[in-house]
């Protein structure tokens, strides 16, 4: 009889433990848990906190009885792990009701502690909340059932937009603040600038580019010398993996911080697996340690725990960072790596922009959005996909991660056969045209030049050319702009300028098919990539579009 001790449930431990039970019904398997609560949708707090949850039951998925009941499971919640000794292979335990300590014995121990919200020593931090648990889920909504009139979220991630957008919808004036110069980290700067438009519109005001200098009983202050009237603060600037047991364990800790484990998620110590959010999961793009601290991925990795343990064939589970969040109308997802963490890694890379409808133009309904593709020029591997949009984005990007996790190259994307009707998609989906943008490009059929390298062509002599309609140019163009409409070309072909062309059209397809028609006709012509669209986007362009 095997007997397995699991520190921290939610989702690694307690998938790992129900999947244990199913494989193995004479373990003895005992979870310690160190807040009240084993099991429980943490993703949905902050829904809870705005209202859409309207009863905090809802959150509580299994409970210490039930577990025990269907799995026979020792769920000992309010116990905290003090120690692990990998020589006697025990546990030393505290039961935080009564002060009680004792051991428990193992063969194989299970770490799932889960990550710690990160707290700066600032002035005034301890007026802060934090959002982690239900013990924290319960503070914050005494506070915001008290009617506060402000809040400040210190932090513009995937939580502190989550938590900024439900605090609104509380009728409570709220700010974020971000240190870096953008929310939402993981997107590139021309796709984000749509969701600092989202977030503003509805009246949440943002603080970018500056950070949190102290925090008083009525306000916070920012290094820049900004102060915001705050009644309510709270923090969120991220997590760190909790580790403090392991390393006084001698576990092996990887370079960011998380717990080291193998393809097996077993870590230095061979009876001690690790999973969840304290550990360093191997990266699906370079192979190497990567904190990816993301429900799905801790679910799937408590399995394959389970499974060897068991003795069962594993398949090892990399991570690719597939991610998703309501901004208010907007949805925004992401997946694999962005341009700028290629760029700073310094790999070669190609990128392709697309503004699709979500479904066919001619069904009532469609909604646009906004796809960008991170390919790599060699191999042709898909590196990266974001998308931001009101209808649509989520089915595009986990089809596009799942291609990534087939191997399916950037060019392929045009051979899947998805399902089509009007209410839903289009004959050539938007999965399929990053397909065909991203063939014509590779092939070198269509040269392109991207939002951030326009100068640099001017500079170089290329002359502009938007080829819109009249109207749509006199809304915005760029600087030093030729007007000739597409369907004019060939008729207008003296008024065109002498030497190298850069096209330009609203989202790029019309500038496709004007790049071809120039080459056709001898010119040394290049399409920008996702047009107007996308170079208004950019952050220094969003700020003052030129007209005619």
């Amino acid at each position: 009889m095997k007997k397995i001790v699991v520190i921290g449930g939610v989702a690694g431990g307690m998938s790992f433990a129900a999947r244990m039970r199913r494989l193995d019904e004479t373990a003895e398997i005992t979870v310690v848990e160190k807040s009240g609560f084993v099991s429980y949708a943490n993703c949905g707090l902050p829904y809870y906190i705005g209202g859409i949850i309207e009863h905090e039951d809802s959150l509580l998925l299994q409970t210490p009885e039930s577990l025990w009941k269907r799995f026979r499971l020792d769920v000992r919640v309010d116990t905290e792990a003090l120690r692990i000794d990998t020589q006697a292979k025990q546990v030393d335990v505290v039961n935080r009701a009564n002060g009680r300590e004792y051991s428990l014995s193992y063969d194989y121990l299970v770490f799932s502690p889960g990550a710690a919200a990160i707290r700066p020593n600032l002035p005034g931090i301890e007026r802060s909340l934090s959002l982690r648990n239900v013990e924290d889920v319960k503070r914050l909504f005494s506070v915001v059932a008290s009617k506060p009139k402000s809040a400040v979220v210190i932090g513009g991630g995937f939580i502190g937009v989550e938590m900024a957008e439900n605090l609104h919808r509380r009728g409570i004036q709220t700010s974020i603040v971000e240190a870096q110069d953008q929310v939402l980290m993981p997107l590139d700067p021309e796709m984000v600038t749509f969701v600092h438009d989202e977030i503003r519109k509805h009246g949440v005001r943002l603080h970018l580019g500056s950070a949190l200098e102290s925090i008083s009983p009525t306000s916070v202050s920012l290094v820049n010398q900004t102060e915001i009237e705050a009644e309510l603060v709270i923090m969120a600037i991220g997590v760190r993996p909790e580790v403090t047991l392991a390393k006084a364990a001698g576990l092996v800790i990887g370079d960011r911080g998380g717990v080291k484990v193998d393809q097996f998620n077993r870590t230095s110590d061979p009876s001690i697996y690790a999973v969840g959010d304290a550990v360093e999961k191997i990266d699906s793009i370079d192979g190497h340690g990567a904190l990816v601290p993301l429900a799905n991925i801790a679910n799937r990795h408590g399995r394959v725990i389970a499974d060897h343990i068991a003795g069962k064939k594993i398949r090892p589970v990399d991570a690719q960072g597939t991610a998703i969040v309501k901004v208010f109308d907007l949805t925004v997802a992401t997946s694999g790596w962005n341009e700028k963490r290629l760029k700073a890694a310094g790999r070669d890379f190609m990128v392709v922009h697309n503004h699709p409808a979500s479904h066919a133009g001619y069904y009532p309904g469609a909604q646009g959005m906004s796809l960008k593709l991170l390919i790599d020029p060699t191999s042709h591997k898909i590196l990266g996909v974001q998308g931001v949009g009101r209808d649509g984005v989520d089915k595009r990007i986990d089809v596009i991660a799942t291609a990534m996790k087939g191997g399916i190259t950037a060019p392929e994307l045009a051979d899947l056969e998805l399902a089509y009707a009007p209410p839903f998609g289009s004959a050539k989906d938007p999965v399929n045209m990053l397909g065909y943008i991203s063939e014509n490009v590779l092939d070198g059929l269509t040269p392109t030049v991207q939002w951030s390298q326009v100068e640099e062509r001017v500079s170089q002599g290329y002359s502009i050319v938007d080829v819109r309609t009249t109207d749509e140019v006199d809304r915005g163009t760029l600087p030093g702009a030729i007007n000739i409409p597409i369907d004019e070309i060939r008729e207008r072909r003296s008024e065109l300028p002498l030497g190298k062309i850069l096209v330009t059209c609203q989202v790029g397809q019309r500038g496709h098919a004007a790049t071809r028609l120039l080459r056709e006709l001898g010119y040394e012509a290049v399409n920008l990539d996702g047009g107007y669209m996308t170079w208004s986007n950019s952050p220094a362009n969003n700020i003052e579009k030129v007209g005619k």
